[in-house]
C-alpha cells in the first residue's frame, strides 16, 4: 500500500510539471534565446520540483514559474561572458516549422517569440528581461514579480519602465498581417531565386537593414548593413557565386512567416524579416551552423 501511495503521488507530480512544462519552456526561451539552454532550464526545475516538499507548496504554478524564472536569469548571467566574445552579431537560436498544425505552434510560437523581439530583449539585463517578460508577455502583478525577483515592487516597477521604453525603441512599429507577410516572402523569394536585384529592392525600405550570425564558424557581415541596394546585393551575389545552386523554402521562424536558403541542396540559414508599411525592414540571418541542428538540413 505505502508504495502504491508513493507511486501515485510520483505521478501526480509528473502530471503537474507535465502539464506547465510548456509554460516553463516559454518562460526559459524567451530569456535565454536558444532552445537546448531553455530545455536545460526545464529540466533543472523538473529535479529541484521532483525533491521539493510538495505539501509545503501552496501554488504548484507559482513555485515553477518562480524556479524556472531564477534559474534562467542564472543561467543568462553565466552566458553573458560567453556572448560578450561571440564573434559578430548574436541572434537567438531560430524555431523553424514546416507545418503550421505541427504541436509546436503553442504557446512558446506566439508572436512575441519573433527573432527581431528577442534579439531586442539581448539589450536588456537579466534581471530587466525577467521582469519586463512576466508582465508585458506573462500579464503577473508586481508583487509576483517582486517575489520572484526577489526585489521591492518598486524596483520591480522601475525596471519594467525602462525595459518598456528601450523595447519600443526598437520593436517593429506596426504588426503585419501573416498573409501579408507570407505573400511578400513569397515574391522576395522568387526574386532572390532569379537573382533579380532591381526586384528585390522594391520590395526593401530604403533603410532596410540586414544582420548576420555566423558566430565564428561560417562568414558572415561583422557590422549591420544598411541599404537596399547592398541587402539586395547580398542576396544577388549568393546566387551569382552559384547560379542556379540556390533554393528557398519558406517556413514558419520563431512563429512568423520566414525563408530557408538551401546552397547545393544543403541548408545555409534560416531567415527572418520584419515588415513595414508594405516593405522589408529588416532581415535577420542565421548562419551558425550550431543554431540550425533543429532545422530541415536538406530541401525536400
Amino acid at each position: 500500500m505505502i508504495q502504491a501511495h508513493l507511486f501515485a503521488n510520483t505521478m501526480t507530480d509528473a502530471t503537474t510539471f507535465d502539464t506547465l512544462r510548456p509554460r516553463l519552456f516559454a518562460i526559459a526561451y524567451r530569456m535565454l534565446g536558444v532552445r537546448a539552454d531553455a530545455e536545460d532550464v526545464v529540466q533543472d526545475a523538473w529535479l529541484r520540483w521532483h525533491g521539493s516538499d510538495h505539501a509545503a507548496i501552496q501554488s504548484p504554478e507559482a513555485w515553477l514559474v518562480t524556479t524556472t524564472t531564477r534559474l534562467a536569469i542564472d543561467y543568462l548571467r553565466g552566458r553573458q561572458a560567453e556572448r560578450a566574445t561571440y564573434i559578430g552579431w548574436w541572434l537567438p537560436e531560430p524555431v523553424v516549422e514546416l507545418d503550421e498544425r505541427t504541436p509546436e505552434s503553442s504557446a512558446e510560437m506566439a508572436s512575441d517569440v519573433s527573432m527581431a523581439f528577442l534579439w531586442v530583449l539581448e539589450r536588456l539585463s537579466p534581471e530587466e528581461r525577467a521582469a519586463f517578460l512576466m508582465r508585458q508577455v506573462f500579464d503577473h502583478d508586481y508583487a509576483d514579480i517582486a517575489t520572484m525577483l526577489g526585489k521591492t515592487e518598486a524596483a520591480c516597477r522601475q525596471m519594467v519602465h525602462r525595459a518598456q521604453e528601450r523595447v519600443q525603441q526598437q520593436q517593429p512599429r506596426f504588426d503585419v498581417p501573416k498573409q501579408t507577410h507570407q505573400a511578400l516572402l513569397g515574391r522576395f523569394m522568387v526574386a532572390a531565386k532569379a537573382g533579380d536585384r532591381d526586384a528585390m529592392k522594391a520590395m526593401m525600405a530604403d533603410d532596410v537593414q540586414l544582420v548576420s550570425d555566423g558566430g565564428g564558424k561560417i562568414l558572415s557581415f561583422m557590422r549591420i548593413l544598411r541599404g537596399a541596394g547592398r541587402v539586395a546585393g547580398v542576396f544577388w551575389s549568393v546566387e551569382h557565386q552559384h547560379p542556379q545552386r540556390v533554393d528557398y523554402r519558406q517556413a514558419r521562424v520563431n512563429g512568423e512567416p520566414g525563408l530557408l536558403r538551401y546552397v547545393e541542396g544543403k541548408l545555409e540559414s534560416a531567415q527572418s524579416f520584419v515588415i513595414e508599411d508594405g516593405k522589408i525592414a529588416a532581415v535577420l540571418v542565421v548562419r551558425n551552423p550550431d543554431k540550425l541542428t533543429a532545422a530541415p538540413q536538406t530541401i525536400l
